[in-house]
């Protein structure tokens, strides 16, 4: 399933079983079929019709949603090789960490809301009728290093435009990491059409700004004011970057 098309159910049951398992990023098939309500018969043929629509997929007795958001990407990086692919529920605590470790040494609010998010979610993934979250991440020896985050409305007046949060761990920065990660996001935004991406930093973060703008984004809006930091109002730099 492609993470621009909203999922539709011929069933509450279809429903009830793909919402569960969206709402925990991976499920177990049989503590599935215990809250659902349906016969065992049901629940199967029920599941087999959301796996045949592309909407879940089951490895071994655990459930995910099936989103397609691409393919692995290997690259040759003065720090190693390293992997940029699609993040997966196996993720959480690495993505947690690594947003932490950034946004402990730079003032990053929206990343630290993206964190929020996940902690009170408990999901990586999301993808219903009302919102949908994909990540894209930086590996190295199957350590997650660095992230990028696309926050894609579901409503039609939004459905052109998305928010972007990206950022690599502090030991490996400086080696072309965020660039990879920020032009995986930006290309898959591209390519699934959307126009525009928005990023907002406050105006104290320099590096942030700095970056996004070496890589083709221009300010867009300032909202004065916006934050409280360290006891002190700090305005908040609204970037953005249209793909066409």
């Amino acid at each position: 399933m492609e993470a621009t098309n909203r999922p539709t159910f011929d069933s509450e049951t279809s429903a009830e079983i793909y919402e569960y398992v969206e709402r925990h990023g991976t499920a177990k098939r049989n503590v599935v079929l215990d809250v659902v309500s349906a016969s065992a018969e049901e629940f199967r043929e029920h599941l087999e019709q959301l796996q045949s629509r592309g909407y879940i997929e089951d490895d071994g007795g655990t459930l995910r949603v099936a989103l397609d958001v691409g393919a692995v990407e290997e690259h040759e990086t003065p720090v190693g090789q390293v992997v940029i692919r699609p993040g997966r529920q196996a993720d959480f605590e690495g993505v947690l960490e690594t947003i932490r470790d950034v946004t402990a040494r730079d003032t990053y609010v929206v990343a630290e809301s993206v964190a929020e998010q996940l902690l009170h979610e408990d999901a990586v993934t999301r993808h219903n009728r009302v919102k949908s979250r994909v990540f894209f991440v930086a590996v190295r020896d199957d350590t997650v290093i660095g992230w990028t985050h696309l926050d894609l409305p579901q409503l039609s007046s939004l459905q052109e435009t998305a928010q972007l949060t990206v950022g690599v761990h502090e030991e490996c920065r400086g080696h072309g990491i965020g660039s990879l990660l920020l032009r995986r996001g930006m290309e898959w935004a591209e390519a699934n059409g959307y126009r525009k991406l928005y990023n907002s930093v406050p105006v104290t973060n320099e590096p942030a700004i700095e970056f996004l703008d070496d890589h083709g984004w221009h300010t867009e809006a300032i909202r004065r004011d916006h934050y409280t930091i360290d006891g002190e109002y700090v305005d908040e730099i609204m970037m953005a970057h249209e793909t066409t």
